[in-house]
């Protein structure tokens, strides 16, 4: 759950940028430590003394791309990532192994605040719509998504999703057969206006579908509709 007092880890190895960050996250309500570091990064991410990671991707000992391989090799820790403007290759590479979010450096740390408690709120479920009262296992096709507990599964084999993901295939099942427009899934699911070259929804899509896997007979579950949105098909 999103509480007042939610332990971010910045892993950065600008140390005035990180003091900086510190001072502004904890005047917002956030306890906030900061390593300097690849190695260390890892180390601290994987601890379960966090509930989010801030990540540069330029770092000493392991870049912050390794870092997150391998994290995600153990753990769903939320991660955005820190990358340099105009680089739309660190952007989709940190997307496409497992950030939830990315922020082109430099950055407004009241913009950084925002996007922390938007991914924070997706990834405790933290809404009225996710009681357990209030929704029970959507089921598609073979594909169950559990709100309560937050787990997916394909053909009875549960797969691995970040929060954004998790949030996006509920969106897509719940209109299943229905075109879910872009527009409607970058303010449901990111929290934030579609912006022209912000391709996140794509790169979140894409990952998305290679973790659901084909159908049987090789079609894409989800689908793009070119300058609208997705749908999640029915067959």
């Amino acid at each position: 759950m999103l509480t007042d007092m939610n332990k971010i880890i910045i892993i950065d190895d600008d140390e005035e940028l990180c003091e900086l960050v510190s001072e502004y996250l904890t005047v917002e309500g956030f306890e906030v430590s900061s390593v300097n570091d690849g190695e260390s990064g890892l180390a601290a991410a994987l601890s379960g003394e966090y509930d989010m990671a801030i990540l540069d991707v330029m770092l000493p000992k392991m870049n912050g791309f390794d870092v997150l391989r391998n994290l995600r090799l153990e753990s769903k820790l939320p991660v955005i990532m820190l990358t340099a403007r105009g680089d739309d290759m660190e952007r989709i590479v940190g997307l496409e192994i497992g950030a939830d979010d990315y922020l082109p450096k430099p950055f407004n740390p009241r913009e950084l605040a925002a996007r922390l408690r938007a991914i924070l709120r997706r990834s405790a479920g933290d809404d009225p719509e996710s009681s357990p009262d209030a929704i029970e296992t959507i089921a598609v096709d073979g594909v169950e998504l559990t709100p309560a507990s937050r787990v997916v599964s394909v053909d009875g084999a549960e797969i691995n999703l970040t929060s954004v993901e998790f949030e996006l295939l509920r969106e897509l099942l719940s209109e299943a057969g229905k075109v879910v427009r872009k527009e409607d899934l970058s303010e449901s699911v990111l929290e934030r206006k579609l912006s022209a070259f912000d391709r996140s929804l794509d790169m979140h899509i894409s990952n998305l579908r290679k973790k659901l896997g084909p159908r049987a007979d090789g079609s894409d579950r989800i689908k793009t509709i070119r300058s609208v949105g997705y749908i999640y098909t029915l067959v």
